[in-house]
């Protein structure tokens, strides 16, 4: 069986590119919510929700990509949300102990 894959455009927005943009902007959400968080001392919990979502669907698409960069897999996007994923969950865990007084010698 011969198989032929359409070429994909670097403008076309494929569904592992979808997942990936996602990803990313949950991610984008966390870091933000991990930032207010440590500034104002609340909202640790959504800098962790998304962080954490923003790994698992960034790593559910590098997973899934079946080709490299300009594939059109999202594999690109996929460790971009990885990184800003972790980010957020960072941010969001450096709040939570800082908001249960674990941080800097305090108890």
């Amino acid at each position: 069986m011969n198989v032929h894959l359409a070429a994909v455009s670097a403008y076309d927005l494929t569904p592992g590119r979808l997942w990936s943009l996602i990803a990313a902007l949950l991610g984008v959400a966390g870091v933000v919510a991990g930032v207010l968080a440590l500034r104002r001392g609340r909202g640790a919990v959504a800098a962790l929700g998304g962080g954490a979502a923003g790994v698992v669907i960034g790593g559910w698409v590098v997973a899934a990509a079946k080709g490299g960069p300009g594939t059109g897999y999202g594999i690109v996007g996929g460790f971009l949300a990885l990184a800003v994923g972790l980010a957020a969950l960072v941010l969001g865990g450096l709040a939570m102990a800082r908001s249960r007084g674990f941080v800097g010698g305090r108890r």
